[in-house]
């Protein structure tokens, strides 16, 4: 651990400057941590024979490369959803009154289908995909699937679109189950209709580093969520408010933001989109769920896997001044995986940690990827493979 010190103004200074806001531009590429992808339609040109989709695998970001197909299926309050179908890739039609777009009432998840050398298709987990939303649609008063439903409905879009699943140790098909609002709503009111769609996209890589170590800066001026708040859930207006703090972040050469409690400011939370780990020695220790951090997938798997190697884990409250002895620190989510942190700055001090060969990290990373695509024996029934 090396710390040194550092002196950024403060983003509610930042914000404060006479025309920054007008000038700063939300939304380019280089503010996020999704990439640009080299094919921005899906490539019509191809039979039911072919194997692989035309895509130089070895360049794959986590920009959107939108496949064939994607499963719709809708349902009415108080009715269940019924049998979807796989339709062409495209945009759907939505009312302007729309729950979605006028109250946010929406959740999304996301999973990853991987090629095995055989040829077969696997996911990992995801009935927990399905629970995760079925919790999130009760807290925002949506009708959701079934769990057989939710999974079954992975599995066709994941069919329907094998040609893009990379070859084994190329990425992965990333899959994007999204729960909104679709009917229409004028006063503040539950949709009266529920669209249940999945989407695709072939992905590699999370942030634009690769598999280079993060470095973190840790927000004091915003909040991700608040206590008795919907931060527990995977609801889609969890998400934009962040971008703000990511992009001045970014600005400044950092790779995304850890977040701190909203109540004192004192303990660790989340990062945008991932949770947190830190490390001592062979204790690991990650903030517990309280009501304001999402039940990540990864973190449950990465938790159990660490327990079997013979970590001692803890899901505590772990405050920030305990950054400064951490031995490293380590990021978890299903877009980024496990990735590790070499440097986190908090108030203008940034300390660095153990990163490469030899870390827990490294180790929890080869061990949760080696069970995804099928290299590690699962010996505890995650993998559902089909073909």
């Amino acid at each position: 651990m090396i710390q040194r010190t550092f002196n950024f103004p403060s983003i509610k200074k930042i914000l404060l400057q006479p025309g920054y806001l007008s000038s700063f531009k939300i939304g380019a590429y280089n503010g996020y941590t999704s990439q640009p992808s080299p094919l921005p339609i899906p490539d019509s040109t191809y039979s039911d024979e072919d194997e692989y989709a035309n895509v130089d695998w070895d360049s794959l970001g986590f920009g959107l490369m939108p496949t064939d197909y994607m499963y719709v299926t809708k349902c009415c309050v108080g009715q269940n959803f019924g049998h979807g179908q796989l339709n062409r890739y495209g945009n759907i039609e939505l009312s302007p009154s729309a729950g979605v777009l006028n109250y946010g009432q929406g959740l999304f998840e996301g999973t990853k289908a991987y090629r095995k050398e055989n040829g077969k298709l696997m996911l990992f987990r995801p009935e927990e995909n399905a629970i995760r939303m079925k919790i999130g649609a009760e807290r925002m008063c949506m009708t959701a699937p079934s769990i057989d439903q939710f999974v079954d409905a992975l599995k066709q879009t994941a069919l329907a679109n094998k040609r893009w699943v990379p070859p084994p140790g190329k990425g992965s098909l990333y899959l994007r189950p999204l729960l909104i609002g679709s009917g229409p709503v004028l006063g503040l009111a539950p949709a009266p209709e529920y669209t249940f769609l999945i989407y695709a996209s072939p992905v590699r890589n999370y942030f634009k580093e690769g598999s280079a170590p993060l470095n973190l800066y840790v927000e004091e001026d915003f909040d991700r969520a608040s206590r008795r708040g919907t931060g527990s859930v995977k609801t889609i207006s969890n998400y934009a408010p962040v971008l703000m703090a990511q992009s001045i972040a970014k600005s400044r050469g950092f790779s995304d933001v850890l977040y701190l409690d909203s109540d004192n400011k004192k303990n660790l939370e989340e990062v945008s989109s991932c949770n947190i780990f830190i490390a001592k020695g062979k204790i690991i220790s990650t903030p517990a769920i309280n009501g304001t951090i999402l039940s990540g997938i990864t973190r449950k798997s990465v938790i159990e896997i660490a327990s079997d190697l013979g970590y001692q884990v803890e899901e505590r409250v772990v405050a920030v001044d305990e950054l400064t002895e951490a031995d490293e620190v380590f990021c978890t989510g299903t877009a980024v995986g496990v990735a590790p942190v070499g440097s986190i700055t908090y108030r203008n001090r940034r300390v660095d940690y153990k990163t490469g060969s030899g870390s827990i990290c490294e180790e929890l990373y080869n061990t949760i990827l080696g069970l995804q695509t099928g290299s590690i024996e699962d010996k505890k029934g995650w993998i559902v493979e089909f073909d």
